[in-house]
């Protein structure tokens, strides 16, 4: 009998279960857990996709609330130094800067040339510790990769997408210095475009939302967005960007952050912008993905652009303490709307690819 099992990239849109035979053993820094419940965030799409080079054999996954099953010999503190036992839920930040490379000697975590967590995470299943995935039945968190406790009273839904789309967006929108009174145009409105909205609420902002699938068009509703620009009803470019352009007085939004994961969506967000506007790229991840854009659409409106793969760690509790205060404020209950044994992740990521819901969770068994 095996001792747990992880989700792997088999090829384009192929998954497949492996079985993990033995506990790993555990560093004195490190903590090893069990998965709660773990999300299909858009990066795990694109990866399926082929939109992104992980090599086969990788352990997809990220997004997770994680039950501690055993604590290196030096572990008593979380990252922000609470105490820590085992049985206690946390999650960790997804990925862990080198602290060497030339963006973390700057301060710019965020940055870091060689993540070594996702480096890592992306590495074949069969490389020992194993668990470097949250597709999986058991999570292996590295020395020095910062993990946070879970406030009691966030329900582990809710905290699952804490490590990566709450603490994505909170990040964006301070580099963007989002403030009280000014409009933010989100294009895209699933798990990152959906938080971004409460965020963008909780500082005093005006939203509007792209997006064209109706049930994530309801969602973004719930959440609180001002007005909402529907693909399906204004098809072409041109009368969305003039739709947009309505509804905050004619001149654009002052700050834009692009989640839709799509190419063309950068374009057309640079021209729903007022002139001097920020603009957040964080959604397009997918290497292979192009547009066709000239660089003048910038330069003539003096758009200061802002662009996103990863988040200064410390953000994770930022996340977390967001949660705390304003979870109940906003449907998160309702987030995540398909739930998948951890065997059926393949369907998962199917119909997360097809948007046949706003975000899904996988929940080993």
């Amino acid at each position: 009998m095996s001792f747990g099992k992880v989700v792997t990239l088999a090829g384009e849109r192929e998954t497949e279960i492996k079985e993990i035979e033995h506990k790993p053993d555990i560093e004195d820094d490190a903590v090893f857990t069990e998965v709660v419940q773990t999300n299909v965030c858009g990066s795990e799409v694109h990866f399926w996709k082929g939109e992104f080079p992980v090599p086969n054999g990788a352990v997809l996954g990220h997004e997770a609330v994680l039950r501690v099953d055993e604590l290196g010999d030096n572990v008593t503190t979380d990252s922000a130094g609470n105490r820590v036992e085992e049985g206690d839920l946390v999650t960790p930040v997804y990925f862990q800067p080198c602290g060497e490379c030339a963006g973390c000697s700057n301060g710019q975590f965020y940055a870091c040339e060689v993540v070594k967590s996702t480096g890592e995470w992306m590495q074949p299943h069969s490389i020992p510790p194993h668990f470097r995935g949250t597709f999986a039945t058991h999570y292996y968190i590295n020395p020095d990769q910062r993990f946070y406790k879970v406030p009691d009273g966030v329900p582990n839904h809710v905290a699952a997408g804490a490590n990566c789309a709450l603490s994505q967006v909170i990040f964006g929108l301070d580099r963007a210095n989002l403030t009280q009174g000014e409009t933010v145009l989100v294009q895209g409105a699933g798990g990152l475009g959906l938080n971004a909205i409460a965020v963008a609420k909780e500082t005093g902002a005006e939203v509007v939302v792209v997006e064209g699938a109706p049930g994530r068009i309801e969602r973004a509703k719930e959440f609180g967005a001002d007005h909402v620009v529907d693909m399906k009803e204004y098809e072409d470019s041109g009368e969305r960007i003039r739709r947009v352009q309505e509804v905050t007085g004619g001149d654009g939004a002052d700050v834009g952050i692009e989640v839709a994961g799509i190419p063309a969506a950068f374009k057309e967000g640079v021209s729903m912008l007022r002139n001097g506007a920020r603009y957040v790229e964080m959604g397009n991840i997918a290497t292979e993905l192009t547009t066709e854009f000239s660089p003048a659409d910038l330069t003539v409106k003096r758009i200061n652009v802002k662009s996103l793969l990863f988040y200064q760690p410390w953000y994770l509790e930022k996340a977390l303490d967001f949660l705390e205060r304003n979870a109940d404020d906003y449907p998160y209950d309702d987030l995540l709307d398909a739930k998948f044994p951890l065997e059926d992740a393949q369907e998962a990521l199917e119909g997360s690819a097809n948007q046949e819901f706003t975000r899904a969770s996988l929940i080993p068994e």
